[in-house]
């Protein structure tokens, strides 16, 4: 079964661009394709996408509010944030909304491909650098509160790897860094969504920030 797409941007090469290589692929569908956020919820409500690829910056309604209205939907699609790094002041905001995908425009198209299904078979993904920017945002930002209640049904183990996933470190290099299986990792990760009541791993990316295991002087740029 092919993965439905609905494209949202107001710049109408970059909808060219990746409406080509999405009807070229052969398990990829496009469903649509919006200029504005109000156009991008509406196609999200009627045509039920797996995945809406969303640029932040559009006219009226801009792509943080349109992820957030999509992610919170009866029957929500997958949202891949896509934009560009001078744009990094909004990368927090556009995290806090709820997408499973946070991609930039000058990454080669087979890599947003390979992110569309990625995000479609549920899991999530974070291009290089936007950790960097995370780091960045709250260097600038009030140090943390109490520890949120949830962390306190989290073991020491997932509390290492909750960080380290804070870090932008992928499965392998968590395996790696704390000499465990990949298939452990992976029950981990499944544990801390289920304890934090955590989307996808996005989520926990951001939770680590707020609950200070990430810090400006610890993190590191890797991707997620």
């Amino acid at each position: 079964m092919s993965v439905r797409v609905v494209l949202a941007d107001d710049q109408p090469l970059i909808r060219t661009a990746l409406r080509m290589v999405i009807t070229d692929a052969p398990d990829l569908e496009l469903a649509g394709e919006a200029a504005t956020g109000h156009e991008a919820v509406r196609l999200a409500e009627d045509l039920h996408p797996d995945v809406v690829v969303m640029d932040i910056r559009m006219p009226g309604m801009d792509g943080i509010e349109a992820t957030r209205l999509i992610s919170r939907g009866p029957s929500p699609a997958q949202v891949i944030v896509l934009t560009t790094f001078d744009e990094d002041d909004y990368v927090y905001g556009a995290l806090r909304a709820g997408p499973s995908g946070f991609l930039v425009k000058d990454m080669a198209l087979d890599d947003i491909l390979t992110a569309i299904r990625v995000v479609a078979a549920g899991d999530a993904l974070i291009a290089p650098g936007v950790t960097r920017r995370l780091i960045e945002a709250f260097a600038f930002r009030p140090a943390p509160g109490p520890e949120p209640r949830e962390l306190e049904a989290v073991t020491g183990r997932e509390r290492e790897v909750l960080t380290l996933i804070g870090r932008g470190r992928s499965n392998a290099e968590i395996a790696a860094d704390l000499v465990i299986s990949v298939a452990t990792v992976k029950s981990y990760v499944t544990r801390l969504l289920t304890k934090l009541d955590a989307r996808d791993r996005v989520q926990l990316v951001i939770l680590a920030y707020e609950a200070g295991l990430v810090s400006p002087t610890n993190g590191s740029g890797a991707s997620a």
